[in-house]
């Protein structure tokens, strides 16, 4: 699921939270809505954590390189 999904996801469950006072026979709306968007902030969460990890090359660059004083050259 991508951040559009998830996004999709917070914007049900708050319509759902917020927007209605529809009555449903054997489920409350209410939760529905708080544990859609739940999972839509942890969607979120999750997807921007592994978008910092991702390692950008940009064409052109050169690679940094760093030195370890404790690991001598050989």
């Amino acid at each position: 699921m991508g951040i559009g999904g998830c996004i999709i996801l917070i914007a049900a469950g708050a319509i759902l939270t917020f927007g209605t006072d529809w009555k449903v026979e054997g489920a409350n709306l209410d939760v529905v809505g708080i544990i859609l968007m739940a999972v839509g902030l942890i969607g979120v969460a999750t997807f921007t954590s592994i978008a910092k990890r991702r390692r950008v090359v940009v064409p052109g660059q050169a690679p940094v390189v760093e030195e370890r004083p404790d690991r001598p050259y050989r």
